[in-house]
């Protein structure tokens, strides 16, 4: 019955926003449902696999008919000659979480993972769990099974979840929207220069950071008021030193997702150099295309595919011996640059805004704006960048162990009211809201 609730009440939810799209995901729900049984039946592995594949394909089919169909079309029409019509589809709402949501329960029944789900009611709510449904972090069927079967409620757990909620919407509302206003001035003042370029790359990669791992505190937080455990996705990627260890605390579940079910399987780095060559470029490439459909989001995946190539095969040991400082900062420019790419609807108009930082186009150092900018924000900046870093976790928790830190369980509620009625008059008042997974 709580299943029940839980998968009513995500359908209304999904269809709020999307309602013509209720009718896909239902039929997602049941082909994924469908196929695990008949592959758990199969004696025979090779018609198991056989059987895993169509259902795989089939998923596939709704994402590339949906999110990739017109970029197809846009492409082809480049040759002479052609010029087919646009299908003009919208994209639905969390389509590449459920999807791969989806495909990865299929593969781990195939693999022996985990048993078919029997009750298609259990298997909808894991489907479309609203908390994650749109944002992530992709959850696997493994990760939840047990839920799914017996779960436990307690006010404790419940109490845990909200706070995790309300700090994930502050993150949000109070953080990523207003350094999202940030970016939007420094993309249309009229007196560009380079430091409102740089103001813009910074902004943006904590905008993004916020908002990501903001939308995901508050599914961990609403998993755990239901009594779920989603994982973690987000272990201050920020502080990285190198690319490979920020790909290990960025969105975790999408990076663990394509490790296991496209990386390995492919061979993943227990092969020849060429082929392991292929199999980084080609998973890269493909998490490119997961977060959206246009050439700069490929772009965006190879090169962060062939920067992982170069830290293996060319700079990797020297930059493990560089001082920390120098590695970290190595990382950080790297993301500044990959994120404007990340951000722009075309590959030229990235190259405009990154040409911006190095003072492309005869730009002045500084502007009356820019300079004006930096001291409104400047403050929010700083705050955001070291919140960015496990410091403020670090501090309270040792200040938890103190004899003064027995204030904190009077006051901490209070801080989080505090926060969710600011929260609230930010979301009632302001105009500046955006969500950025419509692409994804």
């Amino acid at each position: 019955m709580k299943n029940a609730v839980l998968f009513v009440f995500s359908l209304i939810f999904y269809g709020w926003g999307e309602p013509r799209y209720i009718v896909l995901m239902i039929v997602s729900i049941v082909s994924g449902f469908v196929f695990a049984l008949m592959i758990e039946k199969k004696q025979n592995k090779k018609s198991g696999l056989i059987l895993m594949w169509i259902s795989v394909a089939v998923s596939l089919s709704f994402l590339l008919i949906f999110k990739y169909a017109d970029f197809l079309i846009e492409n082809v029409n480049q040759l002479p000659g052609v010029s087919l019509p646009l299908s003009k589809l919208s994209l639905p709402i969390g389509i590449s979480f459920y999807t791969f949501q989806i495909i990865s329960y299929t593969v781990d029944v195939w693999r022996g993972d985990t048993k078919a789900q029997r009750n298609i009611i259990s298997f909808g709510t894991y489907v479309s769990l609203f908390p994650q449904l749109i944002a992530g972090p992709i959850v696997r069927y493994t990760d939840i099974e047990r839920e799914l079967q017996e779960r436990k409620h307690s006010v404790t757990l419940a109490a845990s979840g909200i706070q995790r909620f309300l700090i994930g919407l502050s993150k949000k509302v109070l953080i990523a929207n207003v350094l999202g206003e940030l970016t939007d001035i420094c993309l249309k003042t009229s007196q560009p220069s380079i430091l409102s370029w740089w103001m813009y790359a910074a902004a943006l990669v904590l905008q993004i950071y916020f908002d990501f791992s903001g939308y995901s505190d508050m599914a961990i937080g609403l998993g755990r008021i239901f009594g779920f455990q989603f994982p973690e996705n987000f272990n201050y990627p920020l502080i990285s030193r190198s690319v490979k260890e920020f790909w290990r605390r960025w969105h975790i579940s999408l990076g663990s997702w394509f490790r296991d079910y496209v990386y390995i399987p492919l061979g993943g780095s227990r092969v020849k150099t060429g082929l392991y060559v292929r199999n980084v470029i080609a998973v890269w490439m493909l998490t490119g295309l997961w977060h959206g459909a246009s050439w700069n989001f490929v772009l965006w995946g190879a090169g962060f595919g062939v920067l992982l190539l170069c830290e293996r095969f060319l700079w990797g040991k020297w930059l493990e011996r560089m001082p920390s400082i120098i590695s970290h900062l190595y990382l950080l420019f790297i993301i500044l640059l990959s994120f404007i790419l990340f951000s722009a609807d075309t590959i030229p108009q990235a190259m405009q805004r990154i040409g911006g930082l190095f003072g492309a186009g005869k730009l002045p150092v500084i502007s009356v704006q820019s300079v004006y900018y930096l001291r409104s924000y400047g403050l929010l900046l700083i705050f955001a960048a070291i919140a960015a870093t496990p410091l403020p976790v670090t501090a309270f928790n040792r200040f938890m162990k103190t004899k003064a830190g027995s204030i904190l369980n009077w006051v901490m509620p209070i801080v989080l009211v505090g926060l969710f009625l600011l929260a609230t008059a930010f979301l009632v008042d302001g105009s500046y809201n955006p969500f950025l997974y419509f692409r994804f």
